[in-house]
């Protein structure tokens, strides 16, 4: 039982980590990569449904995204969900394909985006700990229960505790590389 509640928190812990590297991706740091567009939704038909479903996305340079809408009354609504989104884009329609230059960064925007990339970061953290939480409530039922000794529920906090500490520092190497990666020019 407790093996599994490891497992389990680790499987968990993992996959917050890995939601954290998907959502630090989408922070642009003035190259243009077609998974920058990846969260943006767009109204089809009254549906919030991704770009990705709606038009093609490749790039056209390396500072600018061509979006190509599968339906030509999309553009439009394409346009305006890119614009509408929190990366700062600006984006322009040459006939049926919509590019999206990437602006440089300047100095201010890159602070703005390193406090962006922080407060990611500490969303995860929180994620870890509130698995971890969850964890130990377990662990603390079990012994209610009379199912698990003190001594066994107090290993397996340290190791729970070991576990989040593992995640947490591999949640601070990944926020400390896109830092670097943000204030470079």
């Amino acid at each position: 039982m407790i093996s599994d509640i490891k497992k389990t928190t680790e499987q968990k812990m993992a996959k917050s980590v890995e939601t954290l590297k998907a959502d630090l991706a989408k922070v642009r740091t003035g190259r243009a990569h077609a998974g920058l567009l990846d969260h943006i939704r767009v109204d089809y038909y009254g549906t919030p449904t991704p770009l990705s479903q709606v038009a093609s996305i490749n790039l056209v340079d390396a500072r600018t995204i061509g979006v190509n809408p599968y339906e030509k009354k999309m553009g439009a609504v394409i346009e305006k969900a890119i614009r509408e989104s929190d990366l700062g884009l600006n984006p322009s329609s040459q006939g049926d394909l919509i590019r999206v230059p990437m602006p440089s960064l300047t100095e201010e925007r890159r602070r703005d985006l390193t406090k962006v990339v922080k407060a990611e970061s500490e969303g995860g953290r929180v994620a870890i700990r509130n698995i971890r939480r969850d964890a130990l409530a377990q662990f603390k039922d079990m012994v209610k229960a009379k199912t698990l000794s003190e001594d066994e529920e107090r290993r397996a906090q340290e190791d729970i505790q070991k576990m989040t500490d593992r995640f947490i520092q591999e949640i601070d190497k990944m926020l400390a590389v896109k830092e670097a990666e943000l204030m470079a020019v």
